[in-house]
């Protein structure tokens, strides 16, 4: 069992920039692939970034840029920076441990880009 917990979120103007965090207690956190997604009102939730156990990283197309996902497992904790921020990245965004076929949720945070 996993737990996590999402912080750093806010409102923001657009161009601005937020870090997000994700805590993760329960279990060995360096094991796990973290993902960070969003869902944003009346949408499907969606990939924003993934870092996987071993350190590797991919983004959703239209992320590559300006956000940068990262984890320390020293902190049992992955990062989430996004830089030069647009209305449309206004969602709830989560945070999420995988391994195999276990799956862990954050509550999220919440995200606001103002024009």
């Amino acid at each position: 069992q996993v737990q996590l917990v999402e912080s750093g979120g806010g409102l923001v103007q657009a161009g601005g920039s937020l870090r997000l965090s994700c805590a993760a207690s329960g279990s060995i956190f360096s094991i796990y692939d973290m993902g960070w997604h969003r869902q944003a009102p009346g949408k499907q939730r969606e990939l924003v970034a993934r870092v996987t156990s071993g350190g590797s990283t991919n983004y959703a197309d239209s992320r590559k840029g300006r956000f940068t996902i990262s984890r320390d497992n020293a902190k049992n904790t992955v990062y989430l920076q996004m830089n030069s921020l647009k209305p449309e990245d206004t969602a709830v965004y989560y945070c999420n441990a995988v391994r195999g076929y276990l799956s862990y949720w954050g509550q999220g945070t919440q995200v606001t880009v103002s024009s």
